[in-house]
């Protein structure tokens, strides 16, 4: 039988020779992410089942990075539960301060997911390992609880969309602005519960960063998971990292589709999504004059290396526009270091802006960042709902971090064209 990408790689964790779309399968796990949001909920769970142990303390994560540094009593008892259950556990991918980072940077980052693994996370943008080839998705905590128990979790196969890819991004243009324009063109809801699976001559000119971000927001777009092919950039960012021997799983040629849509990436232009769902896109002839109070450039969708690059492009030897507050986010401390080393945090605080220690903090309206009355944001982040990173009545528009350098910069929504 013939089966996407997603779908041979569910079928090897199942044990099965295919699945087809719709099946109910169960699944052997590679590893099990929670956060100190999910995590505390999740451990509940697992100690009211009864269960003296996890199944495998090798293939559970557990990341404190929203509310970490805790910034208050609340969330430092969040981390205290989990801190405690590592500890119990012996859980080895325990990251807190000091060696954290925003968990879907961080895991790819030290080698704990790659090609072929099949991967469940408490917290939505779990989808953001298919750059790697991996099959990755967001749970529930009760789910997370099931894996750490058991090492397994059961499925509904998804169908699949076929993205194909094609020409050479302009200038100014990044992976963003891809998934963005995508999320435009069929909706927050137009591949609900299906796989996203990126293809074409295009893939060639996306960084690893720009896939990780674009399978990061395959969520947003209603999907179960987003997987791009194991080339030469996915095999590059694995070696000497990735800590199993990767797998890789190829679609079959004649492979089932619901739909294939191609995208002219060398026709698209800065896309931003404005306030309150991101397939809300628009591009500059669109925007209007839309004054800011602040700008963010992290998270774990645009917090990377190549990320602050392009800010501190933008920001060198410019000053942040007066009354506007811009916040730099690195994603882990290895990029932070890194941005240390090239001279962009010179940049960003000679430019006026500050630079954070790795967190999530304003992107889920938690901390470093908050959002009062009726004030709008230009930011990174993979979210813009009502209320999502501060008061209900603040704006937040979704941009790259090209977009959203040069919005600091003219204390308005602008094109890095402009300047």
């Amino acid at each position: 039988m013939a089966m996407t990408m997603s779908q041979k790689i569910l079928a090897y964790h199942a044990g099965l020779d295919s699945v087809e779309a719709g099946q109910l399968i169960m699944a052997d796990l590679d590893l099990v992410l929670a956060n100190d949001i999910t995590g505390p909920v999740a451990i509940k769970e697992f100690k009211k089942s009864g269960a003296d142990s996890v199944k495998d303390s090798g293939k559970i994560a557990l990341v404190m990075d929203h509310f970490a540094p805790n910034k208050d009593i609340k969330s430092a008892q969040q981390c205290k539960v989990c801190r405690e259950f590592a500890a119990e556990q012996n859980i080895e991918n325990f990251f807190d301060v000091g060696k954290m980072g925003i968990e879907h940077a961080l895991l790819p980052e030290q080698g704990l997911v790659g090609a072929g693994d099949l991967v469940i996370g408490a917290d939505s943008h779990t989808c953001t390992y298919g750059a790697l080839g991996a099959f990755s998705t967001g749970v529930g905590s009760t789910d997370m609880a099931a894996g750490m128990m058991s090492g397994k979790c059961w499925f509904k196969v998804p169908s699949a969309i076929k993205f194909v890819l094609k020409g050479k991004p302009a200038k100014y243009i990044c992976g963003k602005d891809v998934i963005l324009h995508i999320i435009g063109l069929i909706g927050v809801d137009g591949a609900l519960y299906k796989s996203m699976e990126f293809t074409g001559d295009g893939i060639k000119y996306l960084s690893i960063d720009d896939r990780f971000t674009i399978c990061n927001m395959a969520i947003e777009a209603g999907a179960k998971n987003g997987i791009f092919p194991v080339d030469e950039v996915a095999q590059d960012y694995m070696k000497g990292r990735f800590k199993r021997t990767p797998k890789i799983f190829e679609a079959d040629p004649d492979a089932q589709y619901e739909r294939v849509i191609e995208i002219d990436m060398s026709a698209l232009r800065p896309t931003v999504s404005f306030p309150h769902l991101p397939e809300n896109t628009r591009t500059p002839d669109e925007w209007g004059n839309v004054k800011i109070d602040q700008v963010v450039i992290g998270s774990c969708t645009n917090g990377h290396i190549s990320d602050l690059r392009i800010a501190a492009q933008i920001l060198k030897g410019r000053k942040v526009a007066k009354n506007v507050r811009a916040i730099i986010i690195p994603a882990t401390n290895e990029i932070y270091l890194q941005a240390i080393h090239e001279g962009l945090v010179d940049i960003f605080i000679n430019a006026g802006a500050i630079v954070s220690t790795p967190t999530c903090g304003p992107c889920l309206g938690g901390y470093m960042g908050i959002l009062a009355e009726n004030e709008r944001a230009v930011s990174t982040t993979n979210r813009n709902f009502v209320g999502r990173m501060g008061h209900v009545t603040s704006e937040v528009y979704l941009a790259s971090p090209y977009v959203a350098a040069a919005s600091a910069v003219t204390g308005r929504l602008t094109s890095p064209e402009e300047l």
